[in-house]
């Protein structure tokens, strides 16, 4: 939470009014600063990213049997949403430039699926912002819409526009772990009011307004409490604070750790302006990701590696991918370093300290 202790403020205001309920003031000045905050017209509030993706892609009527393109470097909420509606995930590979979707192999997936393809999922990884305009270039030409995982990179911007607000629909994430956070949450935003007003109306059940309960359509329980909003609305006074200590930890570890033999730190590209979620390294050295982890693990300082490629999973196998060695690659050379924005220079000395040992 917030030094200064924003939040409190209107987590009182939710108790005082007894607004604790999925609907509310806070719920509804969250969605007006989010919006604002971004430059975009709309906003409805969520119990998760993931929610979000889901009423995205019934929004712009994703069903049965259809298509999606998806990032395979991602986390498992971007793709479990496509399967929520009976369609079919389709696995793009990433750019060595940008570590995002590669236009390359999503112009391949639309040489070979033309129209079957209804909605193209677009990652910014890890807080970075995939290269949008050759994608919408692209989809413009198939009149298929985009949609902006921004779940990592609230803050971040593509070319002075903020990440999430330059597709046909944006979401973030409020999770425990996010830049800013509503211990859980998620946004869904658009230009679109219907369509928002539409995503609002199946997060609530579908409830016909009618003095009985009435449900002419399916509907889900997806909407974001008072007291949460209330959080988010407090987290939001903070968010440029955030992404400035985000950017000094990478600048911190990159001072001291990019000279090391094979390391190498996730690019900014010329079009990126990152909120910097995370710190990334690749390491091509006979020093392992696994030997930094362990080394950390040892110290007890938790580090990851970088998401599994979704073609890789398990569940994912089964589906076709475009390309796939540059997501193996990153995946198997890659560490998430910790990002905090509590951590001290003394924590972020002692982290660099460890991993430097293990090239003397």
């Amino acid at each position: 939470m917030s030094d200064e202790g924003y939040e409190m403020e209107y987590v009182h205001s939710a108790f005082e009014t007894n607004w604790i309920a999925p609907l509310g003031p806070n719920v509804d000045a969250f969605e007006k600063e989010l919006a604002e905050k971004v430059g975009i017209k709309h906003a409805a509030a969520m119990i998760s990213g993931t929610a979000a993706i889901h009423l995205a892609l019934k929004a712009v009527g994703v069903g049965k049997d259809d298509i999606v393109l998806c990032p395979s470097l991602t986390f498992s909420a971007t793709a479990n949403p496509i399967i929520y509606q009976n369609a079919t995930p389709i696995f793009i590979d990433s750019d060595l430039k940008s570590w995002n979707m590669d236009p390359v192999k999503v112009e391949e997936a639309f040489s070979k699926y033309g129209s079957k393809i209804k909605a193209v999922i677009v990652v910014h990884l890890y807080g970075f912002s995939a290269d949008l305009d050759p994608i919408l270039e692209i989809c413009d030409k198939y009149n298929v819409p985009i949609i902006e995982d921004a779940a990592e990179s609230l803050g971040a911007y593509y070319k002075g526009r903020h990440t999430g607000s330059i597709g046909k629909y944006g979401i973030f994430s409020f999770n425990g772990n996010k830049i800013i956070t509503t211990s859980g949450g998620g946004m869904l935003i658009s230009n679109d009011e219907e369509r928002i007003q539409k995503a609002r109306y199946w997060s609530t059940q579908s409830r016909d307004p009618e003095r009985h309960y009435q449900h002419s359509e399916l509907g889900f329980n997806y909407r974001m409490s008072n007291v949460l909003a209330g959080i988010g609305r407090g987290q939001l006074k903070v968010l440029e604070q955030r992404v400035s200590k985000k950017k000094y930890i990478n600048d911190y570890y990159k001072r001291e750790l990019q000279n090391l033999d094979g390391v190498e730190f996730m690019p900014v590209s010329s079009w990126n302006e990152p909120n910097f979620w995370l710190s990334v390294i690749t390491v091509n050295h006979h020093i392992k990701p696994i030997d930094i982890m362990l080394e950390l693990e040892a110290a007890s300082i938790e580090s990851r590696p970088i998401w599994k490629p979704m073609h890789m999973q398990p569940f994912f196998q089964k589906y076709e991918m475009f390309g796939g060695s540059v997501s193996e690659k990153l995946f198997a050379s890659g560490v998430c370093l910790p990002s905090d924005t509590k951590m001290t220079d003394a924590a972020l000395e002692r982290v660099c300290k460890i991993i430097k040992g293990l090239w003397m």
